[in-house]
């Protein structure tokens, strides 16, 4: 069994650099005790009196919330070096406390904006001295409908961390406390399950191997099945009270208002995607077909379907390919990136004991981007890298061309460079191989980051509406009817083809991103975009992306997209990616019958 390095045994070139935020927790320490906004009370009940105070107010607001940001994300980004370490988690929770009284006590600010009469609103807009808030004074004006009096939004405010209670304890769980047994191979040879390995396992060519890791994860969940259910119903009822709280007729409707996103454009996705099911369903049979598996399992839906073609790559090496496949949007965006990743320290690369599972990018306004890796040296792995990548420049280019207001760019648009930096990775490496094993290992790597990251996301997105709409209707969730809804999607997204294993029926327990709130659409919606803009960066060249990518959230999220070229409050950029897929799962039934 591998030894599972402690945090300490990890060599310095392979960890972030967190020390560009603070050299010490003491320096954090001295920062966090010196945060106080106790000046912007002063502010309350004069917001009105002319542009020239609001402006005031506006400059000091976002300069301290920038501080609290710099605060919190040192302090999360040492805490998910090692979940359980005291110190790191004590000054995460500490942190997290500051937003959350933050936010509660400037909570008066939207509420008395929004009182000021039409009239006054329209000159304050036109005013010269808050031109540089005017498209943040026009996202809070939309939301009238839907605010209450200050003192109502202060009690919610100030029942934030009580509602994120579930979402805190599940990571805790997942992170930290749930342990999974080890699994044997076809040999007898044990091996560690943990959330970094388990994808590196159930990929295995040995065919044991990946249905006991897949019976060890599941089990174990299945084991939690009434807490976790309990978990996932509190986060939706957090959910509900918000939609509630300010008049919003559905939790969807509320998660998606404040971008300016039809709830249409969800339920359009799920419908396009259910009525084009039949893709899938072609090339679960193209897969059982080239296994040659009487039955094709859950667990045989990830092994690379070429199965003598060893795609293993070092870390170095893997970053050279990623710096390598985003070629075609300039010099100057290849340098900014291999500096992070080679020189900067951007890349917390390796697992070790107790970190956080699974890979994201953080950061925040005036740091370099943070990527949190669990990197193992398979192809999988180095397209994460690629993934996450593309998340980092994307916050790079915003943060470094947008004021601090402007600096996020919104969530539905979050997935679009991550997945775009995918996409060009492949299309470099299908550029680069001439074997044809290989190529058809690249096809089948193509199938299955569309298969994931597209309609697999998409059946979440369709649990997700369900069981929110669920609670909403006072139905009581059990793991029950859970499970049933779960297994249900599964055969309807796999079709009958796959053997839908019961074990499958309680991964609705480990997906972390359903605490997050309608976020999981956004990787579907992404990934049409993002191939779309792929298309017209090959064919017109990078300008419009790559303003795109400077653009934050200086606008709403759809017309962020039109202007780099891509309409998703349409069918076609979807339609169009399904016609793609259904196009590879063919070329790689023909390539394989060679």
């Amino acid at each position: 069994m591998r030894h599972m390095k402690t945090r300490t045994e990890i060599s310095l070139d392979d960890k972030w650099n967190v020390e560009a935020l603070y050299p010490s927790i003491d320096s954090w320490e001295k920062d966090f005790n010196q945060s106080k906004w106790q000046n912007l009370g002063t502010f309350r009940g004069r917001l009105a009196e002319n542009p020239a105070v609001m402006a005031e107010f506006l400059k000091d607001y976002f300069q301290i919330e920038q501080g609290l940001s710099k605060l919190f994300t040192y302090a999360h980004l040492r805490h998910d070096e090692d979940v359980a370490e005291e110190t790191p988690r004590q000054a995460f929770m500490r942190a997290l406390k500051q937003l959350h009284l933050f936010r509660e006590e400037m909570a008066w600010v939207e509420p008395e904006i929004l009182q000021m009469p039409q009239e006054k609103i329209s000159m304050f807009l036109a005013a010269k001295e808050l031109a540089p808030y005017r498209v943040h004074l026009e996202k809070i004006l939309r939301l009238k409908p839907h605010t209450l009096s200050p003192a109502e939004e202060e009690l919610v405010a100030s029942a934030g961390m009580a509602l994120g209670a579930s979402q805190r304890a599940f990571g805790a769980f997942n992170n930290a406390d749930i342990k999974f047994p080890a699994a044997l191979d076809a040999q007898g040879n044990k091996h560690d399950v943990t959330h970094g390995t388990y994808l590196s396992l159930i990929r295995n060519p040995d065919r044991t191997l990946r249905k006991n890791a897949f019976e060890s994860l599941s089990r174990t969940f299945a084991s939690y099945e009434n807490t976790l259910c309990e978990l996932i119903h509190g986060q939706i009822q957090s959910h509900l009270f918000n939609a509630k709280a300010h008049k919003f007729s559905s939790c969807l409707e509320a998660a998606l208002f404040p971008f300016n996103i039809d709830p249409a454009v969800y339920k359009n996705l799920i419908k396009t995607v259910r009525d084009n099911l039949t893709a899938v369903h072609r090339y679960m049979e193209v897969r059982k077909t080239a296994m040659g598996l009487s039955e094709l399992h859950m667990y045989d839906l990830h092994v690379p379907i070429v199965q003598d073609v060893d795609f293993s790559v070092d870390y170095t090496e893997a970053e050279k390919y990623v710096i390598a496949g985003v070629a075609p949007l300039g010099k100057e965006y290849q340098q900014r990136l291999e500096s992070g990743l080679k020189r900067d320290r951007w890349v917390d690369r390796f697992e070790n004991a107790r970190k956080r599972s699974g890979a994201y990018s953080s950061g925040c306004y005036g740091s370099m981007p943070y990527i949190l890796m669990n990197y193992h040296g398979k192809f999988h792995d180095m397209m994460t890298l690629s993934h996450e990548a593309g998340h980092s420049m994307h916050s790079l280019l915003s943060w470094s061309t947008q004021p601090y207001h402007y600096a996020d760019y919104p969530i539905f648009v979050a997935e679009v460079a991550s997945t775009f930096h995918e996409e060009m990775l492949l299309r470099h490496l299908m550029s680069e191989v001439k074997d044809p094993k290989m190529k058809a290992f690249l096809i089948n790597q193509q199938i299955e980051d569309m298969r994931n990251t597209f309609f697999r996301q998409t059946m979440f997105a369709e649990f997700e509406l369900k069981v929110h709409s669920l609670v909403e209707q006072g139905v009581a969730l059990t793991p029950g009817l859970l499970k049933q809804e779960y297994h249900k999607l599964n055969q309807d997204y796999f079709g009958p083809h796959v053997v839908i294993d019961s074990e499958i029926d309680i991964e609705w327990a480990r997906i972390p991103h359903f605490y997050y709130n309608f976020y999981v659409y956004q990787y579907a919606t992404g990934i049409a975009a993002a191939h779309a803009l792929v298309d017209i960066v090959e064919k017109e060249g990078p300008k419009n992306y790559l303003a795109f990518l400077s653009s934050g959230g200086s606008a709403f999220p759809l017309d962020l997209l039109r202007k780099a070229g891509v309409d998703m409050t349409k069918s076609s950029a979807i339609t169009t990616l399904i016609g793609k897929f259904r196009e590879l799962a063919e070329n790689l039934h023909r390539s394989l019958q060679k």
